[in-house]
């Protein structure tokens, strides 16, 4: 391991730089002040996320050919400028001031340089809609596109999804997974305590950009790995989900993943806006230093 396992902050003041009080943040009801963009967004996700539609994602962008551009981490910040998560509604500002912020956090916090970097780089999937089309969920460039597999809080395709784990259970009815018998049961087509890593989680950002910084072998530790491929996976890391499927190993990376979420979470703030060009010339040394310099495959 890197260093020892860390001790997850009860008290977040520390974190936060906006003063929302804890529970407004991740309100998912229709009762409640849920945009209808949200809404509308996971009953899309839990309708279109099957076993099917991940292996054609995972065949679609393969790094086996060198992916699909060359760019480098500040080309495709420039491409990621005007991109607006559908499924987030604690933000409604640029993705890319989320992930200024969410550095600048774990940078003032005094945590490590590997962690500030991958504050910077976790959401940097999302980059996918540049080849994404409406009917896969990645569309990025219209104001009305479909997002549902960029973003979002995802769940285990090929077992049961759990109603108490995952926001707005009542769609779960909705996906053809659960209908069929192959992945509709408690373990579906797992083995118990098989690990975290033998799960296919709902294709998004998440699995796209740990699989294009394996592909491009940057050295960021296995923690920060695990953070930017499990930090959307709330009903695993928050409500506790999938513990049967968990082995021994992951009961101390979850708490990796846990802590990394603190600072996606509290330090979004429409107005702490951050400007980029004055703090890259630090992060454009942490991305040499763990093997993200120059271009690199998307």
């Amino acid at each position: 391991m890197t260093s020892t396992t860390p001790v997850v902050p009860i008290d977040y003041k520390a974190i936060k730089t906006n003063n929302k009080e804890d529970d407004k943040f991740r309100v998912y009801s229709a009762d409640e002040d849920t945009p209808a963009r949200v809404i509308e967004h996971y009953r899309d996700m839990r309708t279109n996320h099957t076993v099917e539609f991940y292996k054609r994602m995972e065949q679609k962008y393969s790094f086996e050919n060198g992916g699909r551009r060359k760019m480098t981490i500040e080309q495709a910040f420039a491409e990621l400028e005007d991109y607006i998560d559908a499924s987030d509604p604690d933000l409604d500002l640029p993705n890319m001031l989320h992930l200024m912020q969410t550095a600048e956090g774990i940078r003032k916090a005094g945590h490590p340089d590997w962690l500030q970097l991958t504050g910077l780089v976790h959401d940097m999937g999302k980059i996918m809609f540049l080849w994404g089309t409406n009917e896969d969920g990645q569309d990025g460039y219209s104001p009305t596109g479909k997002q549902w597999a960029l973003g979002g809080d995802t769940f285990v395709v090929g077992c049961q999804i759990p109603d108490d784990a995952v926001v707005f259970p009542e769609f779960n009815r909705l996906n053809p997974d659960m209908q069929d018998s192959r992945y509709n049961t408690k373990y579906g087509i797992y083995q118990p305590q098989c690990g975290i890593d033998n799960l296919m989680f709902a294709w998004g950002h998440d699995e796209y950009m740990y699989r294009m910084l394996v592909a491009n072998n940057c050295t960021l530790p296995r923690e920060a790995l695990d953070m930017i491929r499990y930090h959307s996976a709330y009903p695993w890391h928050d409500k506790g989900a999938y513990k049967h499927l968990m082995a021994e190993e992951d009961e101390e990376r979850i708490q990796w993943v846990k802590l990394f979420n603190k600072f996606d979470l509290y330090t979004k703030d429409g107005d702490n806006d951050l400007k980029l060009e004055e703090v890259w010339p630090y992060y454009k040394g942490l991305c040499e230093k763990y093997g993200l310099g120059g271009e690199l495959m998307w």
